[in-house]
């Protein structure tokens, strides 16, 4: 069975392979209480029709560099994920990003010079496989039901993708994004933790955008996903207090 071609691999997939009737007549789908895959992982990428409902759990930063994507704050350190545990249990009653239910599926170009997109899989995770129970992808050499769903899931997670990226574009040819620092003073430490690395929208420069271009977001929406995101924000000091009670927190510098 090959691989599909791969310069690198998208967040969480060790390998992706291409789902087909010849080599998965039999194959079936699980359902799982956990996600030890997300674990290691701080910050997951945000389709921008989620950022209400993340931003009440979350807070919603952007990557550095160019080309930022919207990201949701699991963690303020490499590794450290605090809505995690260690056998992969995710804290009750949180939003769970499309990223991460997308997984171990996704479409995948199996040629570099084609627009066409493939359902794929990540072939390591064990949610797929030849098991004697689970929901078939199947039903002779046609698709199944439950691979139409999973389908149409990642068909609808790609369009979400880039309107994503047509609102990160907006951002940037207004010069809304800016580097983002927080300092947070933690109790018997003498000097604060700065986190860095990451881009946030300046409430100067929005209150500076023409009211034209504000009325057009307003209607389309996408002006209460900026306060969406500004108002998350407010949460980095949660994660921070999540992380030192699970005893994840950063440890304070020695003394000069």
């Amino acid at each position: 069975m090959a691989s599909a071609p791969q310069a690198s691999l998208p967040l969480f997939y060790q390998d992706l392979m291409p789902l087909n009737s010849r080599d998965h007549t039999a194959w079936r789908t699980r359902t799982t209480d956990r996600a030890p895959w997300l674990a290691g992982f701080h910050a997951v990428p945000l389709t921008v029709e989620e950022f209400p409902a993340a931003a009440r759990h979350f807070p919603i930063i952007f990557s550095s560099g160019e080309n930022p994507v919207p990201l949701a704050l699991m963690g303020l350190n490499e590794g450290v994920n605090v809505f995690v545990d260690a056998e992969g249990k995710v804290t009750d009653n949180i939003y769970i990003p499309a990223y991460v239910r997308r997984y171990p599926f996704l479409l995948a170009k199996l040629a570099p010079d084609s627009d066409e997109l493939s359902l794929c899989f990540d072939p390591t995770s064990d949610l797929v496989g030849e098991f004697a129970e689970g929901a078939a992808l199947f039903d002779g050499d046609q698709p199944s039901d439950n691979t139409k769903a999973l389908l149409g899931f990642c068909e609808q997670f790609e369009q979400a993708g880039m309107r994503t990226q047509a609102f990160v574009e907006d951002l940037a040819k207004h010069k809304l994004l800016m580097d983002g620092e927080v300092a947070i003073q933690q109790e018997g430490s003498e000097q604060p933790f700065v986190y860095r690395g990451f881009q946030m929208i300046n409430q100067e420069a929005l209150r500076e955008v023409r009211g034209d271009v504000l009325r057009g977001w307003n209607q389309s929406g996408l002006l209460p996903l900026i306060y969406a995101h500004l108002f998350s924000l407010d949460l980095i000091r949660e994660i921070f207090g999540r992380q030192v009670q699970q005893g994840k927190g950063p440890v304070p510098a020695p003394a000069a």
